[in-house]
């Protein structure tokens, strides 16, 4: 019996032992310098996030400007994206379009330039399904992972670290990506094979996109109506009619606090980005043969805005656009 109990406190000694340092050994990987590519409205809060949650930062940006603010924070910033490939193998990337994306993988001082092997790609931004496609491909000829893990949310969700991230890519390297992920997002979801977290971002901002539209003719018809814009807001919210455009990023200045709409629609989501992801999603329709009447529409309008002055403006400016438009 004594001999017994002496080999089972050396076994709990032994599995203690291999906790500690299987513990000590993710702890020490957890802190691997960790790239980010891309420092505007998005990519620095998302990047300080993963600062918080105590990765090593490498960064760069094509406007050195904007780089202040994270070097400020304790990120090591760099000037290229292949220097950055060259220090870190987990890089993530989130820029404004498709040709960003493919200059920043594979131009002269791109990521693939200088990338090592066995490192992992995540690309945030929202560009074509099909840009996605060409650079997994491009990564794997260069023995690296490639995954596109599109975001929703805005720059408010950003900050607080509560994005929606829809990534597409090799399953099998789905934890890998989702344990920096969810240092930046309160959602993190699997959609399928590369390309996928594209086409549901694209989806998901046509619907966006005609949401804001509608709740902006809404606002505006019953302020002329000579309703109380937070009244009406209120109600709207406690009735069928409420979405997120109404509820939580409401157009009209004064109805919400924490908004575009009360910063003279500064911040956010830009109007060109917007026209942009519904010129993406005006594309994936027509090569697929899917009306989208709503969404077609919705494009229009937000082309229009970018060339009557609200090119820079929050997408949500679409009220003032439409209130304008009433007056003429």
């Amino acid at each position: 019996a004594a001999l017994l109990r002496g080999f089972r406190n050396l076994y709990k000694r032994c599995n203690k032992h291999v906790d500690i340092t299987l513990v000590s050994c993710r702890s020490m990987a957890s802190k691997t310098p960790v790239g980010f590519i891309g420092l505007g409205n998005m990519g620095t809060p998302m990047a300080r996030n993963l600062l918080k949650h105590g990765y090593p930062v490498i960064a760069t940006d094509v406007f050195p400007e904007s780089c202040k603010e994270l070097h400020d924070s304790g990120a090591q910033i760099l000037d290229y994206p292949a220097d950055v490939a060259e220090r870190a193998d987990r890089i993530i990337t989130m820029l404004p379009s498709s040709p960003n994306v493919i200059e920043v993988y594979t131009g002269p001082n791109g990521i693939l330039k200088k990338v090592r092997k066995g490192t992992l790609l995540i690309d945030s931004s929202t560009i074509d399904p099909s840009v996605s496609k060409e650079m997994a491909v491009a990564a794997e000829k260069m023995g690296v992972v490639y995954m596109d893990a599109p975001v929703s949310g805005g720059v408010g969700a950003a900050s607080l670290a509560k994005l929606t991230f829809m990534v597409g890519g090799v399953e099998v390297e789905f934890n890998a990506a989702k344990e920096l992920l969810t240092c930046m997002g309160a959602n993190v979801v699997y959609c399928g094979q590369v390309g996928s977290g594209q086409a549901v971002k694209i989806c998901n901002n046509m619907m966006l996109a005609i949401g804001m539209i509608g709740t902006a003719e809404t606002m505006n018809l019953g302020i002329r109506l000579g309703l109380d814009p937070k009244l009406l807001a209120k109600i709207l919210n406690m009735s069928s009619g409420r979405c997120w455009s109404s509820d939580t990023y409401n157009p009209v200045p004064g109805v919400m606090e924490g908004v575009p709409s009360a910063n003279s629609y500064q911040g956010g989501f830009g109007t060109t980005l917007m026209a942009k992801d519904l010129g993406l999603a005006q594309n994936t329709a027509t090569n697929t043969r899917i009306p989208i009447p709503l969404g077609s529409l919705a494009h229009q309008i937000y082309r229009i805005m970018c060339a009557r002055g609200y090119a820079n403006k929050d997408f949500s400016s679409v009220f003032q656009f439409l209130r304008e438009e009433g007056v003429q």
